[in-house]
């Protein structure tokens, strides 16, 4: 059903995040210019898309605008549209939980209505007591626990019953380093579906480091509910790692099998933009140095370092990921690497 299926468009966002730790690690220097970005927003707007992800915010002594990661709440949603698309929800994401809750303003229609809060893992119970503090504060809550498989079930029940009592927006599961099975994906609907209020939407987000997302996306829309999903996009499929499902490709695919009514041409127009400014070669879309790290479910930066940076054969990274310990798996360090690689010096060349 066509009205129980919502998109969301994370170009900026997503896109922005994966340029700003690019260009952190010395892989571009490439960034949105102002024009970049209202475009890309106005012509999101014109495709129709429900959710437009406009930004990140958090604060930080640099100013990283440039790739859409801005200080506060304000300062993005000065890049609102005059004229937004009135069907259309307009949304920002916290990188974490820092920003005083004291600072953050009231809703009011001068600031994007949907908010976004990646869980810090660490800090489970601090990031979902500031999702319910945005709550209180009028805003759409949509709860994030990224790299959702490393949850337990306890976890999971924290934060199912945190979304449950702040009544949030929607509620995802995240593939951050992109090796869910369509088994990962039907279990973890099942258990966010049996206990999560049914007026809670259930999102997903996938990465492309196995080249799952695409397929992975029709399996999770095909999951017989009542309950309205949430599906995640970039345009071209720009975003950390390996990348994000592409809008280009689910949109055409939602308006024929699902009755959506998206404007093509809108979203060719945001590809162009990228496609003329913004792609250098190999920096997001499937590569085997990003496959390497999902085969054993590990942060994808140890394989663009091993690659980009170490020049390892593939052969080698192999080795280092099957022996790395699994206490360094989860979170990429560049210490804990360059350790690992003088401790498994006797790679085979």
């Amino acid at each position: 059903m066509a009205n129980n299926i919502l998109l969301l468009d994370a170009t900026l966002r997503d896109g922005g995040q994966g340029l700003e730790d690019l260009n952190k690690n010395g892989f571009s220097n490439k960034f949105f210019s102002e024009q970049d970005k209202h475009s890309i927003i106005n012509n999101l707007g014109a495709s129709n898309v429900e959710i437009i992800e406009i930004g990140a915010m958090g604060p930080s002594d640099d100013d990283k605008s440039k790739f859409a990661i801005y200080q506060n709440v304000e300062e993005l949603s000065k890049f609102l549209p005059e004229k937004r698309n009135p069907n259309a929800l307009y949304a920002g994401l916290y990188i974490g939980p820092d920003t005083d809750v004291d600072d953050i303003p009231n809703w009011n229609p001068s600031l994007v209505e949907g908010i976004r809060v990646i869980l810090r893992y660490s800090e489970l119970k601090k990031s979902l007591d500031y999702c319910a503090a945005l709550s209180r504060k009028g805003y759409k809550v949509f709860v994030q626990p990224m790299l959702t498989m490393r949850y337990s079930d306890d976890e999971l029940d924290m934060v199912i019953n945190a979304a449950n009592e702040m009544n949030a927006y929607a509620c995802y599961f995240v593939d951050s380093y992109g090796y869910m099975q369509s088994n990962d994906i039907k279990r973890l609907f099942d258990y966010y579906d049996a206990k999560l209020n049914k007026d809670i939407r259930i999102g997903f987000h996938a990465h492309n480091n196995m080249n799952l997302a695409y397929s992975n996306v029709q399996y999770f829309l095909n999951i017989e509910t009542e309950r309205i999903l949430i599906v995640d996009s970039c345009a071209t499929g720009m975003g950390q790692g390996a990348g994000n499902l592409q809008t280009e490709l689910i949109v055409p695919y939602l308006n024929e099998m699902y009755g959506k009514n998206y404007d093509y041409d809108s979203v060719l127009d945001v590809c162009e933009i990228l496609d003329c400014e913004m792609i250098p070669n190999d920096l997001w879309g499937y590569s085997v140095a990003r496959l390497l790290p999902a085969v054993y479910k590990t942060a994808y930066k140890y394989g663009l370092m091993m690659r980009n940076k170490y020049h390892l054969s593939f052969r080698q990274m192999n080795k280092i990921l099957r022996e790395m310990p699994d206490e360094n798996r989860m979170r990429f360090i560049a210490k804990d690497l360059e350790n690992i690689i003088v401790s498994l010096n006797k790679i085979d060349k």
